[in-house]
């Protein structure tokens, strides 16, 4: 079976963006450096590490938006990565402080958890999963 290893995030503004993930979800985004090479700004990459990797799930990048941002109201055009969170009360609260805003309320998933969507710095779509089998 093919499964997916990596995400990217597309970024006005990557700086911001790797701020706001940092802050939200403490995730690890260093740019990627390539000793003795210039890189276009254009071309600039970050690498984001999202926790340990025994711990299963993926690691990402970010780069530069080569395009205009999403418009809002916009059908989703691309893949939604969904964050396994430990509160989802406390991501609710946290991503507006962040510069991001909730697109769709806190909501259960009977048997599985509970999901909201979220706006990033940038546009970007993503949502936050808080597992609890008793969720109905």
């Amino acid at each position: 079976m093919n499964r997916i290893t990596h995400f990217e995030v597309h970024a006005a503004d990557p700086e911001r963006a790797a701020a706001f993930y940092s802050n939200v979800f403490g995730w690890d985004i260093n740019e990627w450096v390539i000793p003795e090479v210039e890189i276009p700004d254009e071309n600039r990459y970050w690498l984001i590490g999202t926790g340990p990797d025994d711990k299963g799930g993926i690691n990402g990048g970010m780069l530069v938006r080569q395009g205009p941002a999403p418009e809002d109201g916009q059908p989703v055009n691309a893949y939604t990565c969904i964050i396994e969170v430990e509160s989802a009360d406390d991501i609710i609260q946290k991503v507006p402080s962040e510069g991001g805003m909730l697109t769709v309320p806190k909501m259960a998933v009977p048997g599985m958890g509970w999901v909201a969507y979220f706006k990033d710095t940038e546009g970007n779509i993503f949502g936050i999963m808080e597992p609890d089998p008793e969720a109905a």
